[in-house]
């Protein structure tokens, strides 16, 4: 960090009214105090990374028209990743801070990007993942207005009963603001102070950097300072205002594993009460029910105790998710009543489906309307075709099932040859007997039943009754009986006797 003779301003420099406003956050930190190989802010709050809740928050006020400029450094580049899979491509711009060196230096590394820039630059910690777009903005319009003319420097202030280990605030007699100290350098009396600095500030760009190259490590730390630069302007006849905000949670840093729970209670509390109060959601055990402050919930859904709605997962009207169940970036719809101790993900349930207890849907399966899969029943990449029923103990993996069809109990679809991936297609009005086993690639035509215990080798035709290992024809089916179970096992010819008293599985 090259620094220069200082070169104080003979009048205060207004900021112009009409400067863009450019966020830059800081974010090269490992975060000791957490314990952790990981980088502080790639740790997740509420199911994504500390840095990804602040680059929300920064996209909400340039509103797409000027990227979000991030200092990283530890891990530069998962931290990238977070932030563009929150931002985008092109939505962020980073700088390297190649040895972190303290705030002064993280900002300063910004120089050849932002150093030219006409703008008001705010400056956020990617560890303050609670802070809103609305108070950053009154921050921003103070900045602006302060004393009709705006001024060079406002910092965010918050006032501690108990303030160990923050930077005090120090205001003159006449309660202007005079400087910050840091912990480790301040006096006695000056450790008494309750005010202190909450790491947030505006600058206006072009008198930051200038001012961030008088900069010098003096203190215990050794560091370059961030904090000192509002005391440089004001000698410079600068104005610097302060922002006094009263929410202390909502700009507070996490710094140790015990913060983030602390941050996650209250993260998860706020969601709730926001679907109980504004969304009409039931949640009857908010102190044991986890919903992500991106998942939407519709009117007069019930959650049960210990439920997890996770990611991105949309739940429609009237649902009722019981005890235990996990969704996890899914859709379900409406009316549709999700059992005990299932666990959805990446799927989507349609409108009036019944699902478990203790069912697993992953990988884009998905349940037509009216459908239902019961007890240990797991779909992956499959299809459940309106008011099918696949009621207990059965695997469809890359399966088409069509609509009006009922899956056997033990029924599997033998989708891996060992090398491989193979499609079972299940068309309409399909009666799947118990234990029936579907060596994929294969197609049970409309109508078809399959018996008991049946193995499923070659392709079934439409109105067809199989039987066997491997199975085969035992009989074609009058489409007037619409695949008839017991009158196929009782209708005589002389594979009758060979038949499973069970051709079809249990529908309950």
């Amino acid at each position: 960090m090259e620094r220069q003779p200082p070169t104080p301003q003979q009048q205060p420099a207004a900021p112009s009214p009409t400067a863009p406003l450019d966020i830059l956050i800081l974010a090269a930190g490992l975060g000791t105090r957490m314990r952790s190989s990981t980088a502080k802010v790639l740790h997740r709050l509420g199911g994504r990374p500390l840095i990804a809740h602040v680059c929300r928050t920064a996209s909400a006020l340039v509103k797409g028209e000027r990227p979000v400029y991030v200092v990283v450094g530890h891990q530069a580049g998962e931290v990238e990743e977070a932030v563009l899979a929150e931002l985008g491509e092109g939505g962020a711009v980073f700088v390297t801070q190649t040895e972190q060196r303290g705030t002064g230096d993280a900002v300063f590394a910004a120089r050849a990007a932002l150093g030219d820039a006409n703008s008001t630059l705010l400056v956020l910690s990617g560890d303050v993942p609670l802070v809103r777009a609305e108070t950053l903005g009154s921050l921003v319009h103070q900045h602006r207005t302060h004393r009709g003319r705006g001024a060079a420097c406002t910092l965010m202030a918050v006032r501690l009963e108990d303030p160990t280990g923050y930077g005090r605030v120090v205001r003159d007699e006449e309660g202007r603001f005079e400087r910050i100290v840091e912990q480790k350098d301040a006096t006695p009396e000056e450790r008494q102070i309750g005010e202190i600095n909450a790491g947030i500030y505006c600058f206006e760009t072009r008198l930051l950097f200038p001012a961030l190259e008088r900069v010098r490590p003096e203190n215990a730390q050794g560091e370059f300072y961030l904090t000192d630069v509002p005391a440089i302007l004001r000698a410079d006849g600068e104005d610097v205002s302060i922002y006094a905000h009263t929410d202390t949670r909502e700009v507070a840093g996490i710094n140790t594993r015990v913060e983030l729970s602390e941050f996650e209670r209250i993260l998860r509390l706020r969601t709730l009460r926001s679907l109980m109060l504004n969304s009409g959601v039931t949640v009857i055990d908010p102190q044991h029910t986890y919903v992500s402050p991106d998942a939407q919930i519709g009117r007069d859904t019930t959650l049960h105790p210990n439920v997890h709605v996770e990611g991105r997962t949309v739940i429609g009207e009237g649902c009722e998710i019981m005890q235990g169940s996990r969704i996890v970036d899914s859709r379900v719809g409406n009316g549709v009543t999700i059992k005990d101790h299932c666990l959805v993900v990446d799927s989507e349930v349609s409108d009036h489906c019944k699902l478990g207890p203790f069912a697993h849907l992953r990988m884009g399966a998905r349940m037509e309307e009216g459908s239902a899969a019961g007890n240990f029943v797991e779909m992956k990449k499959t299809r459940l075709g309106s008011k099918s029923k696949a009621m207990h103990l059965t695997y469809l993996g890359d399966a088409e099932v069509g609509e009006r069809t009922n899956v056997g109990a033990g029924t599997v679809t033998c989708n891996y040859d060992g090398k491989n991936k193979h499609q079972t297609t299940i068309e309409h009005d399909v009666k799947i007997g118990s234990d029936t086993m579907l060596v994929a690639p294969v197609r049970v035509g409309a109508r078809a039943v399959t018996a008991a215990g049946s193995v499923v080798t070659e392709d079934v035709a439409p109105d067809t009754l199989v039987a066997g290992v491997p199975a085969r024809v035992k009989k074609k089916l009058p489409r007037e009986e619409k695949a008839d179970a017991p009158a196929a096992a009782e209708g005589g010819g002389d594979d009758a006797g060979e038949l499973p008293a069970a051709t079809a599985g249990d529908e309950r």
